[in-house]
């Protein structure tokens, strides 16, 4: 099973494995104060992608093909990820304010796609 959490967001045991997926350090946390198993920066959208993107909704299904292009050639930083959801319950914790069209939305629904 795959959730999603923000990074400002209490962590539970329910949570499972958690994995911080931005490629920059979310703003306002401490690195000592994040509850998280690994950082998985290179996960996150390419710096060119996530200027492009800039949390536009108008750009969401564009930044979500080519992210997903950009994840075809990163199998070994997924891999592991689909790996443990089909085994328990993995958290991709994110920054962005915005819920619905983030990296760590289209992350989720990219890696439910190769649990298949």
């Amino acid at each position: 099973m795959i959730k999603l959490k923000r990074v400002y967001d209490v962590a539970e045991t329910a949570d499972g494995l958690r994995f911080l997926v931005e490629r920059l350090w979310p703003r306002g946390i401490k690195k000592t104060d994040l509850k998280m198993d690994e950082w998985l920066k290179d996960i996150g959208p390419s710096d060119d992608l996530r200027r492009w993107f800039a949390h536009d909704p108008k750009k969401w299904d564009d930044f979500r093909k080519r992210y997903f292009a950009e994840l075809d050639s990163k199998q070994g930083l997924w891999k592991s990820l689909v790996t443990a959801a089909h085994h328990g319950t993995v958290t991709l914790i994110y920054s962005s304010r915005d819920t619905n069209h983030n990296n760590a939305v289209a992350l989720k629904e990219y890696l439910e796609e190769k649990m298949k």
